[in-house]
């Protein structure tokens, strides 16, 4: 016998590659229409089973990989109709869209009874001295070590070491001045952390002026 482990992975399959008959055979099953009408239809159930399991954000086709469901468009109008469902009978649940894919999370306003129930030491935690190195970095990437220094006026070798430690910040590349020093760039990790789709998603910033 074959355990789960050894199945084929069907995520891995080229774009134009049909899924394999076992997979088509109950894609193509016709889905009895839910008699409860609180019910979820199959598929949106499964896409909702989907979003429950995952630890980080899915692109929509992923989602469509592991619910069979059609295509990435199916994806994204099942994940809209869960939203208005999450909307509509006031649950503690949200399907937000960041760092390019789609997560299922709980609404901000339950965060302090959430954090009282989990008190976990592996909770992100970062000081403000790293906060503002990580807004440097990530309003000003890619960037230069020394231009991280430069801002904040201080040596920030040992905070950009920490950062890419705890997953936040990465090495992008090298600058073409003297010596190709490396330059840093913010994660995927970043995104997902701070509820942003992209880099784009930052809150607007002017730098303060000296005596404004």
């Amino acid at each position: 016998m074959r355990g789960p482990a050894a199945r084929r992975r069907t995520d891995r399959l080229p774009a134009n590659a049909r899924l394999p008959l076992a997979y088509r055979l109950v894609a193509e099953r016709p889905e009895p229409a839910p008699t409860d009408p609180h019910a979820r239809p199959p598929r949106l159930a499964r896409l909702e089973a989907v979003l429950f399991l995952a630890d980080e954000p899915l692109t929509a086709r992923k989602i469509a990989s592991a619910a069979g469901l059609a295509n990435a468009a199916e994806a994204r109008e099942l994940v809209g109709r869960l939203r208005e469902l999450y909307d509509a009978d006031g649950t503690a649940f949200q399907v937000q869209e960041i760092a390019g894919g789609f997560q299922l999370l709980t609404r901000p306003a339950y965060r302090p009874w959430l954090v009282r129930a989990q008190r976990t030491a592996g909770e992100l935690r970062l000081t403000a001295a790293a906060l503002e190195t990580l807004a440097v970095v990530a309003y000003r990437q890619p960037i230069m070590r020394a231009d991280v220094e430069a801002v904040r006026g201080v040596g920030c070798g040992e905070l950009l070491t920490h950062l890419m430690e705890k997953g936040l910040v990465k090495i992008v590349g090298r600058h073409e001045s003297l010596g190709r020093p490396v330059i840093y760039g913010t994660t995927k990790k970043f995104l997902q952390v701070f509820g942003l789709g992209s880099i784009r998603d930052l809150p607007d910033y002017e730098p303060r002026r000296a005596g404004g």
